[in-house]
């Protein structure tokens, strides 16, 4: 398998993209290959300082770069040359068989949905994170892909979402939940009463009715369904929260008794490993043709190191087969609406 990376981004790059790309490569097989895209003598300066021989991984040249801040389609326009650019490009010629990028989410999403295009029936991807709970994972789609939702996209992120759980988690009839601001049918707006109709009226999701904020950690779901707009901050939210509580315990021990804050610190680090977003890699658009996992601006080595094996695993799992396989076996059509 043909594994390509964006070099240059997120807001570690490259150093800590090129490490984490280091560290999956011992991991994968012998047909395995790992593309690096950016610019060529950044890369092999990191690759130096790694002591890895520059034969061992293969290099495509990429000078330009896509800053977070750059409106995403006029800056894929105007930088051809960008690592994201490129790699959409390699993509869409058949040169890899995965892309990654921690850089600009728009730029990414928007890249891979021109040059991949989208998988034959899906009208918009979405981008579809794995939130950790005490009762397993919880896929969530979308968070960030499509912020103007229609109830189509929703039911089709539904059919992705669930394909995706139950190959990648094993889980048999996952359970569909729509985000909504009360439990009870009457509750939600147009988008969430239309979409649930659209859910009822497939019996092969196992839909169980509307969620509330509490309940995805609360167990009650395997999937929660969201337009990407909220989708986004309840995963900025979650990720803020988490952070501000281990500090919070951390600082508590401490004042109580450093003592006693050595004794649990290997405890709290093992926490909250298990439940560190970093552990699952990335997020995965679902719905394009082909495997494009997009990460955290954030992402450290053992992301992109989580990452790159994610995305052996859903490639591997053929799961895109299985969506279209879906998709051309529902009622429920575009022009449903």
């Amino acid at each position: 398998m043909r594994i390509a990376v964006d070099a240059m981004g997120g807001d570690h790059a490259p150093d800590e993209i090129i490490r984490g790309a280091l560290e999956a490569n011992e991991l994968l097989g012998a047909g395995d290959e790992l593309i690096l895209i950016g610019d060529r003598d950044c890369i092999e300066r990191q690759l130096a300082s790694s002591g890895v021989a520059n034969n061992s991984i293969r290099m495509v040249h990429a000078p330009e770069i896509i800053g977070m801040d750059e409106a995403p389609v006029e800056a894929l326009r105007k930088k051809r040359k960008s690592s994201i650019a490129v790699m959409a490009r390699m993509a869409s010629h058949n040169q890899t068989d995965a892309v990654i990028s921690a850089g600009n989410t728009g730029a990414c999403v928007a890249g891979c949905q021109i040059r991949m295009r989208n998988l034959p029936g899906v009208i918009r991807p979405g981008i579809a994170v794995v939130l950790p709970t005490l009762g397993g994972p919880v896929t969530m789609a979308d968070v960030g892909a499509n912020v103007a939702c229609k109830p189509i996209n929703l039911y089709q992120y539904a059919v992705m979402a669930t394909v995706y759980s139950r190959q990648m988690f094993g889980i048999e009839k996952p359970r569909v939940g729509l985000m909504s601001i009360g439990e009870e049918d009457a509750k939600g707006n147009e988008l969430v009463k239309k979409t649930r109709e659209f859910l009822k009226s497939d019996t092969r999701l196992n839909f169980i009715g509307n969620l509330e904020g509490h309940d995805i950690f609360d167990g009650l779901c395997d999937v929660a369904l969201c337009e990407g707009f909220v989708g986004n901050v309840i995963l900025k939210l979650t990720e803020g929260l988490v952070a501000m509580l281990f500090k919070a315990i951390g600082y508590e021990l401490k004042e109580e008794s450093p003592r006693l804050a050595n004794e649990f610190k290997p405890l709290i680090a093992q926490i909250y490993k298990k439940y560190d977003y970093h552990e699952y890699g990335g997020a995965l658009l679902l719905g394009v043709n082909g495997t494009a996992v997009i990460c955290h601006g954030s992402s450290k080595s053992r992301t992109i190191k989580n990452a790159i094996l994610a995305s052996k695993k859903f490639y591997t799992n053929r799961i895109n087969d299985q969506i279209i396989r879906y998709l051309s076996n529902t009622s429920v059509r575009p022009n449903s609406e």
